[in-house]
């Protein structure tokens, strides 16, 4: 512990600064990182509200992960320039620009990764068309609700279903989506 000490008393005020930033910062970039790669979200990722007109801001600047960031880097820069023998002042400026190109960095990569991911919503009206196998037998002349199982938006889902012909659709056999009924229920004919 006394050469910790002797290293701490030969540092300059600015190192002392540099550091005094650079450990906790640096423990809390690390574990953003390990919560990152389990799973685990921040409370930058959670939202706020179920709005249908929110759309967000798209491009979020200053956010927790972001100003871990920068404060990760600007003094980790700030540390090497003192190192590398530059002056007090010429290190504060190359610390805080690294620091900004690390936010704008983060700020960009979030931004890019929000724009390409989808947003994992079940458009039913994409059922039109498309060609499905009925899953529980669904009587004729919309005599009651069967089940049919179809691709939509990607997934293969068991939607309600129900029919104008007249026969009975017995589970197995093929049927096509012609409409929508009351926002939910599908209509589908043999195919």
């Amino acid at each position: 512990m006394e050469a910790f000490g002797a290293w701490w008393e030969g540092l300059s005020t600015i190192l002392k600064i540099y550091w005094g930033i650079a450990v906790p910062f640096t423990l809390f970039f690390v574990l953003q990182l390990i919560m990152s790669f389990l799973g685990a979200e921040s409370p930058d990722d959670l939202p706020d509200a179920e709005i249908e007109a929110d759309h967000g801001i798209p491009f979020q600047f200053l956010t927790l992960k972001n100003l871990v960031g920068f404060f990760t880097i600007f003094a980790w820069t700030g540390i090497a320039c003192i190192e590398a023998g530059y002056s007090d002042t010429t290190s504060l400026i190359v610390a805080v620009i690294a620091g900004l190109l690390m936010m704008s960095l983060m700020a960009g990569l979030f931004y890019m990764m929000a724009r390409s991911g989808a947003d994992g919503t079940m458009k039913i009206s994409s059922a039109i068309g498309q060609t499905g196998e009925v899953y529980l037998t669904i009587q004729p002349k919309r005599g009651g609700l069967g089940k049919i199982q179809v691709k939509v938006s990607g997934s293969l889902r068991t939607l309600d279903a129900m029919t104008d012909d007249e026969e009975p659709l017995a589970t197995g056999q093929l049927v096509h989506v012609i409409q929508i009924v009351n926002d939910n229920i599908l209509l589908v004919t043999s195919k």
